[in-house]
């Protein structure tokens, strides 16, 4: 599917042709999970913003599980809320370090604890594990929370594209298993439903930075089979639960050139009727990954919705 660049607003036009046109293959996958490949500018506030960096057990022997958290530095003492972040990358990419230059002043202008978690990647660990890292993260913060001065009735999740599907995933496992709560999910452009792969093309969303064929690629190395399967697990693509009451409170949002929109809209539709108070945005003329532009107005005006939204549930 090509020809939809006219679509694109044209203030994101430079990010698109500053961005790698390319389909994911096993051969490609250094490229993907090159440091630096986004363009996430520089770290801005160092002095103002406490860093610490943790191992935390992994669950049933599964291997220690890096989290990063940051802290506002003036508000030592106070018990705050917590954003914990699960970075994007198809589920074969990213890392949270990449992130730090958001993460920073996001910590910061939310007033909140701001957890990262750095999951294994597929395909070298597929499905349930980058699920379990992230459930064993979320554990270690409430089991923890009076050290790292965390309210652990508000802690909430957010994660961009597989991120997202990982975030929509353990909103899931905690309802299911009841140990660790998680007060919201925001889901910004997330991946959450492997049959778009099997589907019929959307015929103007999905030619730019993630294609179909990435798409495919990135499931398959996740579930660790072709997508599309009858057996797939809700826990591994959230849009495969047939049942979301009970749910967090929910932000969704995506853009119309997003190859996850029609995913997107449909998860955001099943939330509200299951009774799950659910926000949700679609960005004309975005793509996936728009949101990272420094200066065009549809990127800010995402970004301002989300941190919005957060502010609103991290300090209701």
């Amino acid at each position: 599917m090509t020809g939809t660049r006219h679509l694109v607003d044209p203030e994101l036009l430079d990010l698109l042709d500053q961005w790698p046109q390319v389909t994911l293959t096993d051969e490609l996958l250094p490229l993907v999970r090159a440091p630096g490949r986004l363009p996430l500018g520089e770290i801005v506030n160092p002095e103002r913003v406490e860093k610490r960096e943790v191992l935390v057990p992994g669950r049933d022997g599964a291997p220690d599980v890096p989290l990063t958290i940051y802290r506002p530095a003036d508000r030592a003492g106070e018990v705050l809320p917590c954003l914990y972040h699960i970075h994007g990358g198809g589920y074969v990419g990213g890392a949270a370090a990449s992130m730090e230059p958001l993460h920073r002043p996001l910590a910061e202008a939310l007033g909140c604890v701001l957890a990262s978690v750095d999951y294994r990647l597929a395909p070298e660990t597929p499905f349930p594990g980058p699920l379990e890292d992230c459930y064993a993260g979320l554990g270690w913060l409430h089991a923890n929370a009076d050290e790292l001065g965390i309210d652990s009735a508000r802690i909430g999740v957010r994660g961009e594209s597989a991120g997202g599907g990982l975030a929509a995933a353990l909103a899931l496992l905690a309802r299911d298993r009841g140990e660790y709560p998680l007060a919201f999910q925001q889901l910004i452009y997330p991946m959450i439903d492997d049959r778009t792969c099997t589907g019929e093309p959307h015929p103007n969303a999905g030619e730019f930075i993630w294609n179909a064929g990435s798409n495919a690629f990135g499931w398959r190395c996740y579930l660790g089979a072709e997508p599309g399967g009858a057996e797939v697990s809700p826990y591994a693509a959230a849009a495969r639960a047939e049942d979301l009451t009970g749910l967090p409170p929910a932000f969704v949002s995506t853009g119309t050139l997003d190859l996850f929109v029609d995913e997107d809209i449909a998860y955001a539709g099943r939330l509200i009727r299951a009774g799950v108070a659910t926000e949700l945005h679609v960005y004309p003329g975005a793509f996936h990954g728009f949101n990272v532009h420094p200066t065009a107005g549809v990127s800010l005006r995402s970004n301002r919705d989300a941190e919005n939204w957060l502010k609103r549930h991290l300090h209701p």
